[in-house]
């Protein structure tokens, strides 16, 4: 097995996120509704923290959490109910590969109107296969295609990033 390649630590992390997360705050209004939706499990940890961060600057925000088999994403379930219409939505995930999990995380919300939905990973690789590409980047990286990244979540917070 090959040696771990750090791309991320614990504290260019955080920074990442604080700095996602002020771009998340600029472009909206401090009364306006933002629903952070988290793909389980990192991607949740993430949308945990870009919340603690924005909301200084907005005065309402809410975390859900989507479940879903990133392998095959047929069905997806949200944590709790929630009316999507007129508000802000947020989806985060970890790593973007092919664009293919964000763009199934949007399935619980067509049924919806929202003000805008927009999307947020740590880090992005640049193999897209689906029309997805998130709104907000912490890192973008090229890969090979065998390459995977992976994301280190340790109690509740994001502690590093490495490809293999």
């Amino acid at each position: 097995m090959p040696d771990k390649k750090y791309i991320l630590d614990k504290a260019t992390a955080h920074q990442k996120l604080q700095r996602l997360a002020l771009e998340v705050a600029e472009q909206l209004d401090r009364n306006e509704e933002l629903i952070i939706i988290g793909i389980k499990s990192s991607g949740l940890v993430i949308g945990e923290q870009i919340a603690a961060f924005v909301k200084p600057y907005l005065s309402n925000v809410k975390v859900i959490a989507a479940t879903m088999d990133k392998r095959a994403p047929k069905e997806i379930s949200l944590s709790e109910d929630v009316d999507f219409n007129g508000k802000s939505i947020l989806i985060t995930d970890d790593v973007s590969n092919s664009g293919k999990t964000i763009l199934y995380a949007l399935k619980p919300l067509l049924n919806f109107h929202p003000k805008r939905i927009q999307t947020l990973v740590l880090v992005e690789r640049m193999h897209k296969l689906f029309p997805a590409k998130p709104d907000f980047v912490g890192a973008s990286i090229a890969t090979t295609l065998q390459d995977h990244i992976y994301v280190v979540v340790e109690n509740g917070e994001v502690t590093g990033a490495y490809v293999q």
